[in-house]
Parts: C-alpha cells; structure tokens; sequence
C-alpha cells in the first residue's frame, strides 16, 4: 500500500510539473502612444458654423499613433522649426499632438477637410496615368494621395477591392481615413527623415507645402492656431518687440 501511495505520488508531481510546463503566458502587446486632441484650424471653425464636413477629432488620435519614432526626433525638429520652434524641447504627446495639427492644415488645404474629395487634375506633370488602376491619376482622400503610392510608399491600399466600388464610396480603402491618413504620415517621413527635406519644400508631394503656390496660400492661413506648446506665438511676440525696439 504504502508503495502504492509513493507511485501515486509520484504521478500526481510529474502531472503538476506537466501543467507548469504548459502554462500559456499573455504576450504583451506594445503601448500605444497617448494621444492629445489637436486645436481646429480655422477651416475647421469656418465649417463648423456653416455646418459643412469638419476634421474628426479621432483622426487625430489616427495620426498621432501612425507617427512613427523618426518623426520626433532632432532631425525633425530642425524641420519643422518655421512652425514649431520648441518642438525639440516638447514632450512626445505635445510632438504628436503638432503633426496631427500638420496632417490637419494640409487635409484643410488639400481636400477641404472632405475624406472623399476626389480631383483629376489636368496639369503636367499630375496628368499622368497610375501605374495601379492603368487608368489617368486621381488624387483622392484627405490627404489626395493615389493608388501608386501604395508601391512608392507602402500605403494600404487595395485597387482589386477598390475598382468594383463607386468614386466616392467611403468604403474604398485610399478614401479610408485611417489608411488615407496613414499613407500621408508615410509620405511625410520620406520627405523629412529620409530625404531630408524641410516642411516646406518646394519638391514636396503635396503643393501645398510648396512656396508660391496657391495651396501653399491657404495652408499658411490654417497655421496660426498650432498647437501652444511649439511657442510659435511667443517667437513672433519677440520678434515684434525686437522689431519695435530697433526703431
């Protein structure tokens, strides 16, 4: 009996290590960034008097996780300085808080704040035809990206899906916000980390980061209201008084 026991005892430890052995452990998935509602630009404010399509404050949190490392570093501050000049010294949320500010002025810019503003443009060298779709360049979403930068840059989008759908469906996924807005963060890095480029350069993707162009216009009126931690406003209050003081 007493050997009996010793047996079962001996089972019982081998079955308990045996369930140690297979414990399943959660995989920790990373943290997601925190995010921060940006400031409206004055589109913004303008269409939400007249009731028009506003920027959807979730885009913001859209952009601000898509943003990625590089885009918060020295070398990023030194290219946004026109419009941020503590972008270096600022924490990592008000960082990504600015670009979401950005990604919203050029969205204001560019499409008018409008996720399915669809443009053909007839101009060269935009009158081309997209390599994708085979068919004459569109520049659509609020970002007016096209179905090429899905090869130039990586963006998320599926014209086989897509080219069954109307213009303008929202269900298409280059007119997808989170992917539209993603493609132009992808963009956007390009231009600044790997290539880089200032903000504002006048080979930018988009003309409305180009000096001298109408776009580039309206994209200054909507940089007035960065965000308050760039010290964009004290800079120029400065500047004034400098500016006043030297007469």
């Amino acid at each position: 009996m007493a050997r009996l026991s010793c047996v079962v005892c001996v089972c019982v430890m081998v079955a308990c290590a045996g369930c140690k052995g297979g414990e399943t452990h959660a995989v920790q998935t990373p943290a997601q960034p925190a995010v921060k509602t940006a400031p409206p630009t004055p589109l913004d404010v303008k269409k939400a008097e007249l009731g028009g399509t506003t920027w959807d404050p979730q885009w913001d949190a859209v952009v601000e996780k898509a943003v990625p490392a590089d885009m918060l570093s020295d070398q990023a501050a030194r290219s946004v300085k026109m419009y941020c000049p503590r972008f270096a010294e600022e924490t990592e949320v008000q960082k990504r808080e600015f670009w979401a500010y950005i990604f919203q002025a050029i969205a204001a810019a560019e499409a008018g704040l409008n996720p399915t503003a669809d443009v053909h443009h007839l101009q060269a060298p935009v009158n081309v035809v997209d390599p994708v779709t085979k068919r004459p360049a569109r520049q659509e979403g609020l970002m007016q990206v096209k179905y090429e930068d899905a090869q130039r840059y990586g963006c998320d989008f599926d014209w086989e899906k897509d080219r069954t759908l109307p213009v303008k469906d929202p269900g298409r996924t280059i007119l997808q916000p989170e992917k539209n807005l993603g493609c132009g963060v992808k963009i956007m890095e390009n231009q600044i980390v790997t290539q880089g480029k200032p903000l504002v350069s006048r080979t930018s993707y988009w003309a409305t980061l180009q000096p001298g162009t109408a776009g580039f216009r309206v994209f200054s009126k909507q940089m007035v209201n960065v965000p308050a931690a760039c010290g964009l406003h004290v800079r120029r209050v400065t500047q004034r008084r400098t500016e006043l003081a030297s007469r």
